[in-house]
């Protein structure tokens, strides 16, 4: 119960803020999006320590991209991320020796990627032209709902596991009523709006409703290779940043290119 109101107590604190800084947008969401980034990534690196990542690289790789992603596109976004594997392999050059060179690389490179281009790709959503605040509002209402509607659906009701080998807790009644909130909040915020509406939000709610779970049961496998229950704890009941924000790294990308292929940027 103690878990359940101190995730009450982040959620009421963390949603108007991420919120306002989403519609202020520029420099106010880049900000956020770096300082979630960052501590991601030191979460990722932490649970992947046996695997020795090169942390300073990771962090280079995953600045560059979100300043490319906020100031000057995706082309940016992709040249700013690259940075991250020759600075990797020069780091590991002049650190220890205990792990692989290609292990430490292709581990820096991972996170960098996956926490990157996730932030990255929803800063380009709140960029694009006249229907940018809509867009990112959607997308993280969205997500949020679908995470909260699972997350209670299972305590309440759930009996059939989803993926007992990765992540226990999950299961197929928690998916189906977050699979639902998705669906209904992106149809409610989008339906009417000239942008993404109709059948197409639809659509758009229900890739979100895939793929959002699929970046939560990554980062589970993750953990459960590394026997470790959370990646941190700052956030009480949430654990770390990177437990709150996975789902989003995988749905925002998912959005971004959903609304990409309808025509819609």
């Amino acid at each position: 119960m103690k878990g359940f109101w101190s995730r009450l107590a982040v959620t009421a604190a963390g949603i108007p803020l991420v919120l306002g800084l989403a519609w202020l947008g520029g420099w106010w969401l880049l900000v956020l999006a770096a300082a979630a980034g960052s501590i991601a990534l030191h979460e990722f690196c932490g649970l992947m320590r046996p695997m020795r990542p090169v942390l300073l690289a990771g962090y280079a790789g995953l600045l560059l991209a979100l300043v490319g992603a906020s100031q000057g596109g995706p082309a940016w976004m992709v040249g700013g991320f690259l940075v991250t594997l020759p600075a990797a392999f020069v780091l590991k050059g002049f650190g220890d020796t205990r792990a692989p060179v290609a292990i430490s690389v292709a581990i820096t490179t991972l996170g960098a990627a996956w926490i990157g281009f996730g932030l990255g790709l929803a800063l380009l959503l709140r960029r694009i032209p006249e229907h940018g605040r809509l867009a990112i509002f959607t997308v993280l209402i969205a997500v949020f709902a679908s995470d909260s509607a699972a997350y209670l659906a299972g305590r309440l009701v759930g009996r059939r596991r989803m993926a007992p080998t990765i992540s226990p807790g999950k299961t197929w009644e928690g998916f189906a009523f977050g699979s639902a909130a998705a669906i209904f909040v992106t149809w409610i915020a989008l339906y009417r709006t000239g942008f993404v509406d109709g059948a197409r939000s639809i659509v758009l709610g229900a890739v979100i409703a895939l793929i959002g779970p699929i970046g939560d049961l990554f980062e589970s496998a993750l953990k459960r290779e590394m026997d470790v229950k959370d990646t941190g704890r700052l956030l009480g009941g949430h654990g770390g940043v990177l437990d709150r924000i996975d789902s989003l790294l995988l749905a925002a990308p998912a959005a971004y290119f959903v609304i990409l292929a309808f025509g819609a940027t």
